[in-house]
This record gives structure tokens, sequence and C-alpha cells, in this order.
């Protein structure tokens, strides 16, 4: 039994998984309790009158190879929500074991935890040098009882993604100790890559990846776990079974065709465009204290009065998210980067 094994709750090492019904599609189907027939409004390939793959090795064989990993290193998932709430089920008991998240970033880490009942330890962010995350506190607050360190790079809501190397070398410090899960929503829309060719050398590293932001599916609902076989061989016992949706599969093989690809690609590379042109107007708007550097496709933005700009653009039917209770006393909103007429409808009504 590896470490990563040996790290978990010892109820889940020693869970057996449910036995779902057998899976043999192209066989007359009197074992699962379906109707055999569709609905009328059903436009699905498979038909939404059936179970879908209990466990979908094909999707999971196509996203381990839009990925570049073995189909032992990957678990889709709905959403890196359902990822996180996986790894903390698994490795974290209740008023016992701990992780660690960096705030200001990506609040379900924590809220995940404190369902599990699992402790949250908190190492912020440092403001002052650009929202920089504190490595050294981090393997300073690492005790026996951390089982997780949560990282978001590109971090959401800062938009400011973390040195590669200290990555790197907090997951080598901490293997046989804690596992690193690196939360990479935003890779697309940064200046690095992902951190996947670090995976063999790492066993202790977890990346979440997503096809909500980049690739236009946050309807769908489905992310990507990887990490070591061992790892991702535990969460499987733990996942449901029939987790991601039959639509939701069909989706996912119609966005990796190569046509999709190229549009995903094309649309990132507006975004990428639209960020640089929004923040350069934001900066130099008179009500706006700073524009924070972002590698994501969101911008964070203080303003000297965050609540009339957000007042102004909610009038002008824009939304925009409120951060003044999360970054206080910062004034701050973040904006998401939306087409070009979305974003002079934006800048319009700061105006």
């Amino acid at each position: 039994m590896s470490w990563l094994t040996e790290l978990a709750r010892p109820e889940i090492r020693t869970l057996k998984a449910y036995e779902h019904a057998l899976w043999e599609p192209g066989l007359i189907r009197l074992h699962a309790n379906e109707l055999p027939w569709r609905s009328r409004s059903d436009t699905s390939q498979a038909g939404l009158n059936r179970y879908p793959e209990p466990h979908p090795h094909q999707l999971t064989a196509a996203l381990a190879g839009f990925y570049g990993v073995e189909s032992s290193r990957l678990l889709a998932t709905r959403g890196s929500d359902e990822a996180i709430d996986l790894l903390i089920r698994s490795y974290c008991r209740a008023g016992v074991d701990a992780v660690i998240v960096c705030p200001p970033t990506f609040g379900m880490y924590a809220v995940a935890a404190r369902v599990q009942g699992a402790g949250v330890i908190e190492v912020p962010l440092r403001r002052e040098a650009g929202f920089a995350c504190d490595f050294e506190a981090i393997r300073a607050r690492c005790s026996e009882q951390v089982k997780l360190v949560f990282l978001c790079s590109p971090n959401n809501p800062t938009g400011n993604r973390f040195e590669r190397e200290a990555i790197v070398a907090l997951a080598q410090d901490l293997q046989g100790r804690a596992l690193v899960v690196v939360d990479e929503a935003y890779v697309e829309f940064a200046a690095a890559p992902s951190l996947t060719a670090q995976l063999e050398a790492l066993p202790g590293l977890v990346l979440l990846r997503t096809l909500s932001k980049a690739y236009g599916l946050a309807g769908a609902r489905c992310g990507a776990l990887i990490a070591h076989a061992d790892v991702v061989a535990l969460l499987r016992k733990v996942i449901q079974p029939y987790a991601v949706t039959q639509l939701t599969i069909e989706a996912v093989f119609r966005a990796l065709e190569p046509g999709a690809l190229a549009e995903a690609r094309a649309h990132a590379a507006t975004i990428l465009a639209e960020r640089a042109r929004l923040a350069a107007a934001l900066s130099a708007h008179r009500a706006v204290r700073r524009v924070w550097p972002s590698e994501a496709n969101f911008l964070l933005v203080e303003f000297d009065d965050a609540l009339r700009a957000l007042q102004a653009t909610h009038a002008a039917g824009v939304l925009v998210r409120d951060l003044r209770a999360a970054l206080r006393p910062c004034e701050a909103l973040r904006i998401s980067i939306g087409s070009p007429q979305q974003n002079d409808r934006l800048l319009a009504s700061l105006a």
C-alpha cells in the first residue's frame, strides 16, 4: 500500500464500492429498472431513459488523451467542485484532520472541508507582494493533521499565477505527508502551461481541470481530477455511479471535436485581447484605484467606491462580482471578461 492510500481515512481504504448494474449496452436491458421508451422531448444520442455508463470509460479515455495523461490517472467529475469534495471526504476525518487554504481564494475548498467537519487552516496570500503565495508559511503550518493543501493557480479572485518552481518544491517537501492540490481552472488563459508534466515525479501532486471556463461547458458540469493512479483508484470507490450524465458525456465529445477546439482557442485569444483592452481602459478611469494583473478570464479591480460602481453596472444590466466582504478593506469587484460588445457596455456603465 502506497503512502497515497495510507494517508486516506481508514474506512475509505477498506470501503467496498457500490456494485452497479452490469454495463453491456448492446444487450436488451431488463436488469436496471429503466423505462424501455424514450421521452418525447429526448433528443440525446443514447437515450435518457437509460442510465449512462456508471463510470464513463470512453469519456475518461477521451479526457485523458486531451490532457495528455494515462486513463488510470484521471477521474471525470461533475465540475471541479465534486473533485474537491471527493478529496476531502476521502482524506479528512471529521474533527481530526485539516486542509490548508490560501485566502482570498475559491471558497469551495473551505466550504467542503467544513461540511466534512475537517479543520481549515488559512495561510493568507501576501497582498503587499501582489497576492503572492506564502510557501514558507504553508510549510510551517503543515502539521500532521493536514492532509490536503489547496492552491488555485491562476488564483480566483485575484487572477495571479503562483510560481511553478515553488509549487513543485512544496510538493516535494510534503511527499509522504500531504497532497498538494493545484486547481488549474484558468490555466488556458495563463502564460504558463499546466503542471501535468510534473505528475510522474510528484506522486502527491493533484491537478484539477475543468471544461467550464475555456471550453464553454459551465452548464454541462464536467471536470477532471488528474493524479497518481492510487489516488484516482481510491476516489473511484467514493464517487457516485452515474455521476456524469449522458447529456454531459455527449456534450463533452462534441466539444473535443477538432472544429470545436479550434473555436475554443479562438475564443480564448479574444478573451486575452479583451482582458488587455479592458485593463487599460479601467486603469485610466478616474474612479479606479488599481487593476490587478491577471492570467485568468477576469480582472480584480479596486474602486474608490465599489458600491457606486456596482450599482452603476447593475443599472446598465451588467452583473459583476462584489468582493468587498472577501477582500475587506479593499473596495474591490471581480469583472469577468465578456465579448467585445459586453465589455463596451460595462465601460459605458462606468463612464
